[in-house]
């Protein structure tokens, strides 16, 4: 595993990047009937990321990159087109994921973190060791969960890059996307399954 100190050039690039995001109308917007994302709403909490961000602030007090990974926003007509918004919270998201990881290394110290960020990938990996068609708690039959298959192939992938860290990266993980049927998954399992393996890879770098 691998620990990136977070360099002051890195940082600089981290505070361009959600500086740039936060600027007013800096996304393209949908046109016609068609709805994006409330343009008031995205510009508000980008510019309070970047605010928390140049601030610093304390990590109780701070915006976190699970704050970014969760936001959501209200769809209007002729609102920001989504796309490009999404990759801009990826960016912010990764910003905030460096400064959470610099300011843990230096409170624990490099061992310990690395310690815990292998304790946390093994959990996820006893998770994912589990039978097919096993990993996750069912929904009945009259409910709709996530499709298994498909969940059972993303673990699969996940498992593999928790073993030995290639083949998967952290935007494939934030894009997945299933389908649903009856009796499938149970949705907030896999989904926190997923966060989980956001943060993990963010940590690593």
């Amino acid at each position: 595993m691998t620990v990136h100190d977070g360099s002051a050039l890195e940082q600089r690039n981290d505070a361009a990047s959600i500086s740039t995001s936060s600027r007013h109308n800096a996304f393209p917007r949908v046109q016609g009937r068609a709805k994006g994302y409330d343009p008031i709403a995205v510009d508000a909490f980008l510019s309070r990321a970047r605010e928390a961000f140049e601030a610093d602030l304390p990590e109780e007090t701070a915006v976190a990159a699970s704050d970014v990974r969760d936001v959501s926003f209200a769809l209007v007509r002729g609102g920001y087109a989504i796309a490009p918004v999404d990759a801009a919270l990826g960016r912010v998201e990764d910003a905030f994921a460096a400064q959470e990881r610099q300011r843990k290394i230096a409170r624990m110290g490099a061992r310990a973190w690395v310690q815990q960020q292998r304790q946390d990938a093994q959990v996820v990996l006893d998770r994912l060791g589990r039978e097919r068609r096993h990993r996750f708690e069912r929904v009945s039959f009259v409910h709709y969960g996530y499709r298994v298959d498909e969940v059972d192939l993303v673990a699969d992938r996940i498992a593999g890059y928790l073993a030995d860290g290639t083949g998967l990266t952290v935007e494939q993980v934030r894009s997945v996307a299933f389908r649903m049927q009856r009796g499938g998954y149970r949705e907030t399992q896999v989904d926190a399954v997923l966060d989980a393996v956001v943060e993990i890879m963010l940590a690593v770098g």
